[in-house]
């Protein structure tokens, strides 16, 4: 729950968080994000009903733990579009935050009209998300990518080097997900470790074959992973160094972190996140992978959201732009 809403949420919205999660398959994570989003959207609407103060600071004096579906018949489209320019405004909430509150939001209330029915009209049903304007994703360059592998190899200090170096080899080969990479077992592996089966988003499943430097290093690492009698979790591929538990998320994020800053690359305000669009440029502009197959190597549901990597690569524009006929054409060079 948000750290500056204590109140319970309603039958109704435990009800929908229930339904989400074991019926539609949703990740712990955006259950939690979609019931904070419609604890503060409830708030939001019982001040606005009742009079009360909307300033984010009172929210706390607010109860909702009794909104029933005659409360939310009464609510109208002007509530949905006023709590979004009150995200905006009061909260200081970004386009990608706006439009993920509204997506919690039409998925609260197709839950009412047409799971439950507990109540008629759907009033988010016509409202559009948040424009947002397409930003490129960052990646590193071939260059960098070597530089950071380059740093875990030249490590002399820590003792998890073999493990650390095979974090980053999938990570830039496979465009692993960071819940993926933790969540990897040994059983994942077929016999001769040319493939892995991974983990997804909502629990799908899908297939990374890997190439060379990931059968090395993941089997590099292992040489050192079994020398290790602590292990407690026995099936999990990356262990922690001190607990001989499955390796968190946190350490993972430390480590790349870490591995970013001796390779000189601390200012460009990369993450794991940033590996894995590095792995997908890279395929896409140097392997030339044909858009459709990334988007199963990447495990996304809709072509449209791998599409973004066609427009990172501008070394075509460029020679494009270079193979015209009049590009060499100039008063100086008396070539007219």
């Amino acid at each position: 729950m948000h750290k500056n809403l204590q109140c319970s949420p309603p039958e109704l919205l435990i009800s929908y968080s229930e339904y989400i999660r074991i019926i539609r398959n949703r990740s712990e994570r955006t259950v939690e994000q979609y019931q904070n989003d419609l604890i503060l959207f409830l708030c939001y609407v019982k001040a606005r009903l009742e009079g009360l103060s909307t300033e984010p600071s009172d929210y706390v004096k607010i109860d909702i733990s009794g909104i029933d579906e005659e409360f939310l018949k009464r609510i109208k489209p002007a509530h949905i579009y006023g709590f979004l320019t009150y995200a905006a405004n009061k909260r200081g909430n970004k386009t990608g935050a706006r439009a993920r509150k509204l997506t919690a939001i039409k998925s609260f209330f197709k839950y009412l009209t047409v799971v439950v029915k507990v109540i008629d009209d759907n009033p988010a049903k016509d409202i559009d998300a948040p424009f947002a304007r397409a930003s490129l994703p960052k990646f590193l360059s071939l260059e960098e990518s070597l530089d950071l592998l380059r740093a875990v190899k030249n490590d002399t200090v820590s003792k998890t080097v073999e493990r650390d170096f095979a974090i980053l080899t999938l990570f830039l080969n496979c465009g692993m997900r960071l819940s993926e990479l933790v969540g990897l077992d040994l059983t994942d592996f077929d016999r001769d470790f040319t493939s892995v089966r991974v983990l997804g988003k909502g629990s799908k499943e899908r297939i990374i074959y890997l190439n060379n430097a990931c059968k090395e290093a993941v089997l590099g690492y292992l040489s050192e992973r079994n020398k290790d009698t602590k292990i407690k979790d026995k099936n999990a591929l990356f262990i922690s160094s001190r607990q001989h538990n499955r390796i968190s998320k946190k350490t993972v994020q430390w480590l790349v972190k870490k591995y970013l800053n001796a390779a000189g690359l601390e200012n460009k305000h990369y993450s794991t996140h940033k590996l894995r669009h590095t792995a997908a440029t890279l395929m896409y502009r140097t392997g030339k992978v044909d858009v459709r197959v990334l988007k199963d190597i990447l495990g996304h549901e809709q072509l449209n959201t791998t599409q973004i990597y066609t427009h990172v690569s501008d070394e075509s524009m460029k020679n494009a732009m270079m193979e015209n006929p009049l590009s060499d054409i100039s008063i100086e060079k008396g070539n007219i």
